[in-house]
Parts: structure tokens; C-alpha cells; sequence
């Protein structure tokens, strides 16, 4: 593992703390000011703890709702450039909790890496974090846009569950392609030349650049969720 400096072991837990605390007071606020879609009381929270302060302003600015759960506009009148936007944050949660809920897994159960092909298909323990990464966040995904979508159709189980995988399978694997194209990048070439190696899972700077990952896979969801929209495979939000 890589030797940081304390300034960036400083930096990396006033990140973390700051999408903490974000996240805790829109968790707090969608309790008090809750969403018209339900499913969107779990997603704010949860991309704060990637977005920080940028998605606090955005959430104040564009999606914080009325008391008793009121809009100001609906969603036919959002700009689309804040409804796209609104969108790929709800891919990012199922993201975000599919990475946490995998990395800490692996740690804790290390048989889970060898049941994904490690010691078979390849040696390295990152790439069994990533697909056990993908295979919740792909889960999580498809179950957040069943809550969105169907709802909004008016559709029952089946269907909802066939609309939810033609709206969130490009959109999910678009993020996957940032995200772990970053923590490539930061993992094998840019960490290791800085730092003499990677960081840990359980270190606070594995989950700093976790964040700028995430950032990365919005990003790159973005322009997908655009077009997703305009088809109309996926509802704008």
C-alpha cells in the first residue's frame, strides 16, 4: 500500500466528513420536506456523500420539496439540463451503495472474491471488488428506477421491472465505465507514482478517490441519461 503524506490523509477525511454531513442534513430534511417520488428520499441523501456541497446547492436549488412533499413545478416544466441531471444522481445512489455494501463485503468475507474468479480468472483483489461492484450497483439500480418508473406508469411488477432494465442498464453501465475507469487510473498508475503504492479499502484515502470516481461516473452517465430521456426509455424527472 502507498505512504500519503498527512496533508493528503488530512484532505481525504474532510472530504468524506463534508459528504457526511450533507448527507445527514438532507436525510434530516427529506424527514421533514419529503419527496413526491418516495425512492428520492433515499437517493439525495446518498449522493451527498459523494457530491458534497455541489449536490447540497443543487438540491436546494432545484429538488428540495414544499412542506407535506409539494413541488413548485412539475416535473413536465424541470429544464432538462436539471432533469437529466436529477436522473443520473438517482443511477449514482444505487451506485454508491452498491460500491460501499461490496467493498466493506470483501473485506469481511474474503471467500466472496474467489466465488467472482479470484485465484481462477485473475490474482488481483481489485478486480473481484469491482464485480461484486457492479452486480449490486446494477441491483440496487434496476430496484430504484423500478420505484421511479412504474409508479409514474402506472405499471405492475413485471412490466415495471422489463422498463426499469431498458431505462438503467445503459445508464448503469455508463457510470461503471467512469467510475472505474478513475479508480484505474488513480489505483494503478497515479497513486502509486505519487504515493510508492494503492490505497487500502479501509483507508480514508481509498474513499476519497472513490468520490472523485463517482464524479467521474456521472460524467459519463450524463450524456447516456440525455439520451435515455429524449427516447423515451427513460421519464424525465
Amino acid at each position: 500500500m502507498g505512504q500519503f503524506p498527512a496533508w493528503f490523509t488530512v484532505l481525504a477525511w474532510v472530504s468524506i466528513g463534508v459528504g457526511v454531513v450533507c448527507a445527514l442534513w438532507v436525510a434530516r430534511d427529506v424527514g421533514r420536506r419529503p419527496q413526491p417520488m418516495a425512492v428520492m428520499n433515499v437517493v439525495w441523501p446518498v449522493t451527498m456523500l459523494f457530491g458534497g456541497v455541489v449536490w447540497l446547492g443543487f438540491y436546494r436549488r432545484f429538488s428540495r420539496a414544499a412542506p407535506h412533499g409539494r413541488r413548485s413545478s412539475a416535473a413536465g416544466d424541470t429544464p432538462m439540463l436539471v432533469a437529466v441531471a436529477t436522473g443520473t444522481s438517482h443511477c449514482g445512489a444505487g451506485c454508491a451503495i452498491g460500491d460501499l455494501v461490496a467493498e466493506f463485503a470483501l473485506v469481511a468475507f474474503p471467500v466472496l472474491g474467489v466465488l467472482v474468479g479470484r485465484g481462477t480468472l485473475y490474482q488481483d483483489e481489485i478486480f473481484a471488488g469491482w464485480i461484486l461492484d457492479f452486480v449490486l450497483a446494477f441491483g440496487l439500480g434496476i430496484v430504484f428506477q423500478y420505484f421511479s418508473i412504474a409508479p409514474m406508469r402506472g405499471l405492475g411488477v413485471r412490466a415495471g421491472l422489463i422498463a426499469a432494465l431498458k431505462a438503467d442498464t445503459l445508464s448503469i453501465s455508463s457510470w461503471q465505465v467512469g467510475m472505474y475507469g478513475m479508480m484505474a487510473l488513480a489505483q494503478f498508475l497515479v497513486l502509486p507514482a505519487l504515493f510508492g503504492g494503492r490505497a487500502d479499502v479501509l483507508s480514508p484515502e481509498f474513499w476519497f478517490v472513490m468520490q472523485i470516481a463517482m464524479l467521474a461516473g456521472f460524467a459519463t452517465a450524463y450524456p447516456v441519461n440525455w439520451a435515455l430521456v429524449r427516447s423515451g426509455l427513460k421519464e424525465k424527472m
